[in-house]
């Protein structure tokens, strides 16, 4: 065992409000809902009209009343999709609800999101694509396709316009989302560290510009599931596009890198056969919904493992989530809250061991572990172990602690169970070690 002093780097106060989070849902509403099928990379000469979109039943308080049912502690919005159509009436262009029938164009879906957010205590973000644009002929890593330089820096105008509307015009966000990272200044890209310093200080960023302080790395796939080891730190590193960002592709970091940027899982609430991957409504396809023991699945390879989960919600062609949809979300969020509501024994501190002994013998077969993070990540490994017949056994291992680590083993009845922390890098302060019984 190996001690030291404070290892570096260490998470911001918005990075650690992130990971206690741990539940979130990343809600996908474009103007292809009314045009299933419709593929935008195949179309950027001739884009989807507008008019077309009009949800005549959209409530955004029911989309946050289905994540509140699921537990969710934050949400973001899709503010603009890779068609290039805006869910606020953007100044920038023309592409946006404003010239679409619904609410005769004077409706903005962010706007009412942010309020749904407030009103039921969930913490917003927005998500908004800088690297695709259908409407503008622009496809990963942001170029636009013509390759005109007037072209590009046009393009480059319009998103910094468009997020400074979004940053500047809706209070604090809690998480802004990039996917697939925006192309750097010196390849041509946007600067946007100035703006979301400026406006945009206290959230954070994911796949966001590696000199933003509170970054959030993708965990390399759309499943759910993070590897195990999956470390709070993580390299720069390049994405498929060529894109650098902390830890795109590389989803289980490094106990040793030069950033704290931990790992978000996303993944879609309907399965990637269904349209748009799962993440975009279609009529008749509400059979593709995951089942709950498999969303419960993707908790444990996700927050289970030192990674946030966000999961994706649809929106359909009235503008509301599907029946079916919400049931499944509260199905979630009930049987999360069952299973580990009552811990049979819990405690916290610093030091190597904690241990917990029992007058009669009690049946355990989930362990629940949690680092202080608030010095940073200092785990290296450690070995549950139970008395069983008056000797310990040791029932499960591992190297990575984080936020939160979910141990599953099988049933036992034991007369003490302890903790041991058997490699670290200085001091260790276990924020949580609790015991239950969740069969």
């Amino acid at each position: 065992m190996s001690s030291g002093i404070s290892i570096n780097p260490i998470p911001t106060k918005q990075q650690l409000a992130w990971a206690d989070a741990e539940l979130g849902v990343l809600i996908h509403y474009d103007i292809p809902v009314f045009a299933p099928g419709f593929e935008w990379r195949e179309n950027f000469d001739s884009p989807l009209d507008p008019k077309i979109f009009n949800p005549t039943e959209l409530d955004t308080d029911q989309w946050l009343e289905t994540a509140a049912a699921m537990g969710a502690q934050y949400a973001v919005l899709v503010a603009k999709h890779c068609t290039g159509f805006c869910l606020w009436p953007t100044r920038a262009h023309e592409y946006s609800v404003k010239n679409s029938p619904w609410r005769d164009g004077k409706g903005d879906i962010v706007g009412d999101f942010i309020e749904s957010c407030k009103k039921y205590d969930i913490r917003p973000g927005l998500y908004y694509s800088v690297s695709a644009n259908g409407y503008l002929k622009v496809d990963n890593p942001g170029k636009v396709l013509s390759g005109d330089p007037g072209e590009q820096e046009n393009y480059n105008r319009i998103v910094i316009e468009q997020i400074t509307e979004l940053w500047s015009n809706y209070g604090e966000l809690f998480e802004i989302w990039f996917d697939g990272g925006a192309l750097p200044p010196e390849q041509g890209g946007p600067n946007l560290t100035p703006l979301l310093k400026k406006h945009q200080p206290n959230a954070v960023c994911f796949q966001g510009p590696p000199d933003f302080p509170s970054l959030v790395r993708w965990v390399g796939n759309e499943d759910g599931r993070a590897p195990y080891p999956c470390w709070s730190r993580a390299d720069i590193l390049k994405d498929d596009t060529g894109v650098e960002n902390p830890g795109a592709a590389h989803g289980a970091g490094n106990p040793i890198g030069a950033l704290w940027a931990p790992a978000e899982s996303d993944m879609p609430n309907r399965k990637p056969e269904s349209n748009g991957g799962g993440w975009f409504w279609k009529s008749g396809q509400d059979h593709m919904l995951f089942e709950l023991d498999e969303l419960m699945d993707r908790y444990y390879t996700s927050v289970g493992r030192n990674s946030n989960l966000l999961l994706g919600m649809v929106i359909d062609d009235r503008g509301l989530v599907p029946q079916a949809d919400f049931e499944r979300f509260a199905e979630l969020g009930k049987a999360l809250r069952e299973k580990f509501k009552k811990p049979i024994a819990q405690a916290g501190g610093e030091g190597f061991e904690i241990s917990f002994y029992f007058e009669e013998a009690k049946t355990v077969n989930h362990a629940i572990i949690m680092e202080d993070l608030s010095k940073g990540e200092r785990v290296r490994g450690y070995l549950i172990e139970a008395e069983i017949a008056g000797e310990f056994q040791v029932i499960c291992q591992g190297t990575c602690i984080g936020h939160k680590r979910i141990e599953r083993f099988d049933s036992l009845k034991a007369h003490a169970v302890r903790l041991k922390i058997t490699e670290c890098q200085g001091l260790v302060n276990i924020r949580r070690f609790a015991l239950y019984d969740c069969d």
